[in-house]
């Protein structure tokens, strides 16, 4: 599998953290609270990065899986953890999302700055899919650039902001390039019932989210 990351992967965290004053980390981390995750909850982490949301979850006592394509998240996602957390047992899946079978046996699953890597067909059939993995009152939890709304100062500096980060991930990482998702549209057309959503804000704008869907029981 050839690994997309191979060259922007070491430095994740560090551009996303200069990009966005760290506000990605506290999007990543805004949906796993103690009111959310709960001790032995089984959790999945879809495209994790250097996965230092799966170790919070993991910290709160939940069963945490990870999955990512790029052998070099992995890695880092390693690293990151045996430095943090290294007492914790986080499973690792080096593997395609659509590849994993493991259909209702989550009881939340997280996609991170994840959807953002397709085009919007292949975005909606992986947003699907993740649906599926999930227990029938499952949780999905999605952390992403926010779909520019405000004044037309505030849109044009989101799209700008978004084309800047998207143009970088698709030079360096052939990522789709494509418009802003409107997530909570599509999880809703998707079935799931939108509960909460926490914005992040750079210049006091809202440009980062997190949506917190929940499946029909």
């Amino acid at each position: 599998m050839r690994d997309k990351y191979r060259y922007i992967g070491p430095v994740y965290d560090f551009l996303s953290n200069l990009y966005s004053g760290k506000n990605i980390h506290r999007c990543k981390t805004a949906m796993l609270e103690v009111e959310t995750v709960k001790p032995g909850d089984r959790i999945l982490f879809a495209g994790v990065g250097h996965g230092r949301d799966a170790i919070r979850a993991a910290e709160l006592g939940a069963d945490v899986t990870v999955v990512d394509l790029s052998e070099t998240m992995l890695r880092k996602f390693g690293e990151a953890q045996e430095s943090e957390a290294p007492h914790l047992d986080i499973r690792r899946i080096h593997s395609d999302i659509m590849m994993v079978e493991e259909f209702g046996q989550y009881h939340m699953v997280v996609a991170n700055f994840f959807l953002n890597v397709f085009d919007e067909a292949m975005m909606v059939r992986v947003l699907e899919h993740l649906i599926h993995l999930g227990k029938a009152d499952a949780s999905v939890v999605v952390g992403d650039f926010c779909y520019p709304t405000g004044n037309i100062f505030s849109r044009m500096f989101k799209k700008l902001y978004w084309y800047m980060a998207v143009f970088t991930f698709w030079l360096f990482a052939n990522n789709a390039f494509h418009k802003i998702y409107n997530y909570p549209e599509h999880m809703q057309r998707l079935g799931l019932k939108v509960t909460e959503k926490k914005h992040f804000k750079l210049m006091n704008m809202n440009c980062y989210w997190s949506i917190l869907g929940r499946k029909q029981a």
